[in-house]
């Protein structure tokens, strides 16, 4: 499987990697958009029989429409069978996640001016908010701590959990995450019904003042949706990571963080930067290789197919390759990664080191 390849020596590279990074954005949305625009407003307007509706029809799972509970799912059995290793490992992530976000609560602040007022400012969180926890694809009780956590620590009183259960199969790690960060309320429900149902309200479930957490298109088109009668945190789109490398790492570590995110969906996009063509097919030899021993191997080989790349170019102009991607994570496996840092202005999280892969 031949993988594309951008010179960023050569002239109208940025122009030709340019179209490349449209074609992911140029996915056509229009027919998402207006089939979760069915689902939102047939939610608002019938509320829990709707949700019930949709999710014994996507998922499987029969709903009670007023408490949208299902008698079989229940979260605390779910989390007792969560196996000790793992326990371990959330409560790890979560202690460090606890004590981040206690260091980012913003401070309360007043002053007297020039004329004689008193001015100031106060921080208070919202009552109530909405987790979208992905269950589809994977599980993601990451995705349960990164977000419940930071919201118990603002001092956010209600967090209201929604997650698909495909075939009523609740996932042990997601259930215990849930309980570890402290979740008031979880609903058994996905998609876009569930977006609306947190946003509107629906049987039991009372509506939220912000719906915060990823999914897949049809949660991103709901959710733009409900913008503004109901806060959120971001549109976000498929998961996307860029990893600028020299020769000097193992090419099948590198080729390991290319694929953790290409895992994830069809459409994720992973592409590598390095100065060293001859190291760059070692990268990807790896990739074919990993790509055959994993169980998710299918999804990894369309999304690297379709939207993964390799761009050879100087380490000093990687910044600015970075910076025209806009990716979601960065890892910068060089020697001297703050001196690219520096310059890196448009991205999600950057991982500094040979020693810092996304996964951590």
């Amino acid at each position: 499987m031949s993988i594309r390849r951008f010179d960023a020596s050569k002239p109208g590279f940025a122009e030709e990697f340019g179209k490349f990074l449209s074609l992911r954005r140029a996915q056509g949305t229009e027919d998402v958009h207006a089939k979760t625009a069915v689902i939102v407003r047939d939610v608002r307007e019938r509320g829990g029989e709707a949700v019930a509706t949709y999710t014994q029809r996507f998922d499987g799972v029969t709903l009670d429409a007023q408490t949208l509970k299902a008698p079989d799912i229940d979260l605390m059995e779910a989390a007792e069978r969560c196996s000790t290793d793992v326990r371990e490992a959330l409560d790890f992530a979560a202690d460090r996640i606890e004590r981040y976000h206690a260091q980012q609560r913003p401070q309360d602040h007043s002053f007297i001016d020039a004329a004689g007022l008193e001015l100031g400012w106060r921080w208070t969180s919202v009552d109530a908010v909405g987790l979208y926890v992905p269950g589809g694809r994977a599980s993601y009780p990451s995705s349960v701590l990164m977000n419940a956590i930071p919201a118990r620590a603002a001092g956010v009183q209600r967090i209201a959990m929604v997650s698909p259960v495909p075939g009523g199969e609740m996932n042990p790690a997601v259930a215990y995450a849930a309980l570890r960060a402290g979740v008031s309320e979880f609903y058994p429900i996905g998609g876009a019904q569930a977006v609306a149902a947190l946003a509107y309200g629906s049987g039991l479930l009372k509506p939220v003042d912000k719906i915060v957490g990823p999914g897949n298109a049809y949660v991103a088109a709901a959710k733009r949706i409900v913008f503004g009668d109901v806060g959120i945190d971001t549109i976000a789109g498929p998961s996307e990571i860029t990893v600028v490398a020299d020769n000097q790492n193992d090419p099948n570590w590198i080729a390991a963080d290319l694929l953790s995110q290409a895992e994830h969906d069809p459409l994720a996009q992973s592409i590598l930067i390095t100065d060293d063509a001859e190291w760059a097919n070692k990268v990807e030899a790896a990739i074919a290789s990993q790509i055959a021993l994993l169980a998710t191997g299918k999804t990894i080989e369309i999304a690297w197919h379709d939207y993964g790349a390799i761009v050879i170019a100087q380490l000093s102009n990687a910044a600015a390759i970075v910076n025209q991607i806009a990716p979601e994570h960065v890892e910068l496996a060089v020697a001297d990664p703050d001196a690219i840092a520096k310059d890196v202005r448009h991205s999600g999280a950057i991982f500094l080191g040979r020693f810092a892969p996304e996964a951590l």
